[in-house]
């Protein structure tokens, strides 16, 4: 049975162009320089520079107070879809904007050079090889991975020639032509293990007691050397410690990953543009924000001039009316881009600047132990904005400071309590970690528990496992590996 209800419901939704808005202010400053630019070419009622546009607002309103414009415009007929979607309202922006709003805007760049592959077969040509082995090396060299290595076994690269090229030979014929291709540049190609990777650079070195010893080492002691266990190396070897360290030494000079030296001009490389900087003037702070984020726009003059002459026309054909609706799609375009600009500027000057305040005593001594807990909750209530538009700002910008540009989340940290009962900055902890880490004694590290007993000692009382989670992500190993002779 069919039963008919009015129920109320109160939704919140956001329009088109709040949704635009919030997109311009997650921005960075390139990003937001190539948006600006794609605007400009897209719509010509919106120019750079200055222009005097104070008469086009009355133009604009005495132009559409004409009850006639108006008159053949069937509502039924609008579809309100159209208003709901997450382009800009007029027509224009549909015929460009023709991907989801979730969608990124990628780019594919284009990269002059060749490839580790190619680079590594050109230099195959120098060297004699018959067709077997030439096609073999070919193999090897297609199996060469990002960081230079071989992962596969040698049994199954065999498998492989038989079925793909139709060529049949032994494990050691493979093997032979194998340290062919491993006498190639960069020393340490085509090693089938991180030893063996090593081993063929050292191999390369000139011959000495301290490169002979390392050789040994990585040979018959890897596992040794990988756990750090000197003594046993120093009794197995039967050298001095003075012996293992210089031994040690040489390996420590080596490319664990010879593949990734190799600068093809196949990398972009990104460059940070700060989005604010914050100066110290006269013992106080001062704060600026990027002039590439605040350009000048106004409308175009020659659309003001045509709604003028539609407006003194004295006979309005129908040819006009449309025009001058494709005028008012293009000015209501030009306006809100305009007003949106000025927004963000306001929004992310406003954002920074209490955020700064915040955190005035770590910016005026670049003491990272000063830095203050602080969440987005903290800053969004302070500026009456909501906790999404601070996360847009704080994600995605960076700060030129006096203490080098950093990215604007890391100034945010959660809190803890020392033992006087007062809020600390996890950051805070982490730096004094990671400090007496690195004034600990190398040849005996501290272990976490003992680092969490000198934590307590200076009044925070952290568990262990949360001096673990700390290290780890400052990206320090453990107490073991940490070792040296």
């Amino acid at each position: 049975m069919l039963k008919q209800h009015l129920q109320f419901k109160l939704s919140q939704k956001l329009s088109p162009q709040q949704i635009q808005l919030m997109k311009l202010i997650q921005l960075p400053t390139l990003a937001f320089e190539q948006r600006l630019k794609q605007e400009l070419e897209e719509n010509p009622a919106l120019e750079s520079g200055k222009e005097e546009t104070d008469n086009l607002d009355d133009l604009y309103e005495d132009t559409y107070d004409e009850s006639e414009d108006n008159e053949n415009i069937d509502t039924e007929e609008i579809n309100i879809d159209d208003y709901l979607s997450d382009d800009e309202i007029p027509d224009y922006r549909t015929q460009t904007n023709n991907y989801s709003a979730d969608d990124e805007d990628k780019q594919v760049p284009y990269a002059a050079g060749i490839s580790f592959t190619q680079y590594l077969l050109n230099q195959l040509n120098t060297v004699y090889l018959d067709d077997e082995e030439w096609a073999i090396a070919e193999f090897l060299v297609g199996s060469v991975d990002e960081s230079g290595y071989i992962r596969r076994p040698l049994a199954d690269i065999m498998d492989d020639l038989a079925f793909t090229q139709n060529i049949y030979v032994e494990e050691d014929k493979i093997k032979e032509v194998l340290r062919m291709v491993q006498d190639l540049d960069p020393p340490g190609v085509a090693a089938r293990s991180l030893d063996e990777c090593l081993i063929i650079q050292l191999k390369r070195k000139e011959p000495k007691p301290s490169i002979e010893l390392a050789i040994s080492i990585l040979e018959r002691s890897f596992e040794h050397f990988t756990k750090k266990h000197y003594a046993k190396l120093i009794q197995k070897h039967h050298v001095s410690e003075e012996e293992l360290k210089e031994a040690i030494s040489e390996i420590e000079k080596l490319n664990p990953k010879p593949g990734g030296s190799y600068s093809g001009n196949t990398r972009m490389i990104e460059h940070i543009v700060p989005d604010f900087s914050i100066k110290i003037v006269d013992g106080e702070l001062e704060l600026t924000l990027n002039g590439r984020n605040a350009p000048e726009l106004h409308v175009s003059k020659e659309y003001s001039n045509m709604l003028e002459g539609y407006k003194n026309a004295k006979e309005k054909s129908k040819s006009q009316k449309d025009t001058v609706m494709f005028i008012k799609q293009k000015l209501d375009a030009a306006k809100w881009f305009i007003d949106a600009i000025r927004q963000r500027q306001q929004t992310l000057y406003i954002t920074m600047n209490t955020i700064m305040e915040y955190q005035k005593e770590y910016f005026m001594t670049g003491d990272e132990r000063k830095l203050r807990p602080m969440i987005l909750k903290d800053i969004a209530d302070r500026i009456d904005m909501d906790v999404s538009t601070v996360s847009r700002v704080a994600n995605s910008k960076y700060v030129d400071t006096p203490y080098g540009t950093k990215l604007i989340k890391d100034f945010f940290s959660e809190a803890m309590k020392n033992e006087q009962g007062e809020d600390v900055s996890t950051k805070e902890i982490k730096k004094i970690l990671e400090t007496v880490i690195r004034d600990e004694e190398k040849k005996k590290p501290l272990t976490d528990a003992k680092l969490a007993k000198i934590l307590k000692e200076r009044g925070y009382p952290i568990a262990r496992r949360t001096v673990a989670k700390y290290r780890e992500q400052l990206g320090i190993p453990v107490a073991r590996l940490r070792k040296e002779i």
